[in-house]
């Protein structure tokens, strides 16, 4: 079961991922966030529902299997936290945690994530996102933080 945030963390960096992935990874489903690098990046991130959806067929598919009505799903807003524990060139054993086909896989890199969070209150960032990452509640700034 997802724990639920009241208070945020306004030092969070957010990465955006498009809807019904963002939802999958809330609920614990989706565990593995597949990617075309490998990420430094250790510890607690927001997740930002991107304003777009994911129009695959991988998506449409993961979401029907957990039930999820993605016109249905908030867009263009903070809607929990994640950890990023661990970084590395996918296999086809990820398939599953990933929600993606095997052949989706090659060449790519999974971030490993736990510990999904909802925020109990979605969250419009107060500076709109410039990139895969960013700082929803500060200006702009150079580098993400890194877990020392």
């Amino acid at each position: 079961m997802t724990k639920s945030i009241k208070h945020p963390d306004k030092s969070l960096p957010a990465l955006g991922i498009r809807q019904p992935w963002a939802e999958l990874i809330l609920r614990g489903i989706k565990t593995i966030e597949i990617r075309s690098s490998q990420t430094k990046i250790r510890g607690p991130i927001y997740v930002y529902a991107s304003k777009k959806l994911a129009k695959t067929p991988h998506a449409d598919k993961a979401a029907a299997h957990a039930g999820i009505n993605v016109e249905t799903l908030p867009t263009g807003v903070l809607i929990g936290t994640v950890e990023i524990v661990d970084s590395f060139p996918v296999t086809q054993k990820h398939a599953a945690a990933s929600g993606v086909p095997a052949e989706v896989l090659k060449g790519k890199f999974g971030w490993e994530l736990a510990n999904p969070q909802r925020l109990q209150k979605l969250i419009v960032p107060e500076f709109l996102p410039y990139g895969v990452w960013f700082y929803p509640f500060t200006r702009k700034q150079s580098g993400v933080r890194k877990k020392q």
